[in-house]
């Protein structure tokens, strides 16, 4: 951990889940962390336990929809008004939706656009121009093992993994020798608010309540595992054993070898 020690940390999504478990875990060493998402009386609370642990970090909490553009508008110039040089960007902040395409609300179709894809390279974008001119600095995306293949029911959300999984790998081969780091981290199945969230109202299953207990990492486990890849400077992370042999199959597996497995999983989620 001390390679993030007296830095400026911003971690999105931070009101929960992984995002309250990177700002834990960075409590002890970082000079300054600033915590946005959506919901403000979760980050003061999260605020007020960290300072009271930690009394050396400086906790800045901000309420924002990172849907808005506006609102990342208003997020920058909040962070230059404040002096807040930010030199470790984690983009945790997610939005899931769970079920048929056809049958999708639009408007959680374009949440999930916004915040995922959207409101992660405009906030990348604005922060990484002081990085550079600072000669140091890092970049933790959040994305997922289900950006390295498509899959049924989860289709817009698993294409917006492939995005941030992409996005991070072709930046961080742009930032060869400036010494900025990118780095995707890929969990698999994680016990938080978010399969509750991306479960439709009716719905019977959270999908990911259908996975085997044996796959599913805890957020503080990969938390830990995404800023021990950070400090070794590694291009991604996977938590998790079972997991990361999964990945490492599911890139060496062509696509039509794939495509039948997919199609099961898809007619067993219709039944």
């Amino acid at each position: 951990m001390d390679f993030f020690k007296d830095s400026t940390a911003l971690i999105t999504g931070a009101s929960s889940g992984i995002g309250r478990e990177f700002a834990l875990q960075l409590a002890p060493v970082a000079a300054n962390i600033i915590i946005a998402a959506r919901r403000i009386e979760r980050l003061e609370i999260l605020k007020a336990e960290m300072e009271a642990s930690y009394p050396s970090v400086n906790v800045f909490t901000y309420g924002i929809d990172l849907a808005s553009d506006d609102a990342l508008e208003v997020f920058r110039k909040w962070l230059l008004e404040n002096g807040l040089s930010v030199d470790f960007l984690i983009n945790n902040a997610g939005v899931g939706d769970h079920g048929p395409f056809s049958d999708s609300s639009w408007e959680k179709i374009a949440q999930m656009l916004a915040v995922n894809i959207a409101a992660l390279t405009k906030l990348t974008h604005s922060l990484l121009p002081e990085m550079l001119r600072k000669g140091e600095g890092a970049i933790l995306n959040v994305s997922s093992v289900a950006s390295l293949l498509p899959v049924p029911y989860l289709t817009v959300y698993a294409a917006t993994k492939a995005y941030v999984t992409s996005f991070s790998e072709g930046l961080r081969a742009e930032l060869r020798g400036t010494n900025i780091s990118v780095t995707a981290l890929c969990p698999g199945p994680v016990p938080t608010e978010f399969g509750t969230q991306a479960t439709r109202p009716g719905e019977n299953d959270k999908f990911d309540m259908s996975t085997p207990g044996f796959i599913s990492v805890d957020a503080a486990t990969v938390a830990r595992v995404g800023l021990k890849a950070v400090a070794a400077d590694r291009a991604r992370a996977v938590p998790g054993a079972v997991m990361f042999i999964g990945a490492i199959i599911l890139t060496l597996l062509p696509i039509f070898l794939l495509r039948p497995f997919l199609s099961l999983r898809g007619l067993k989620s219709k039944n």
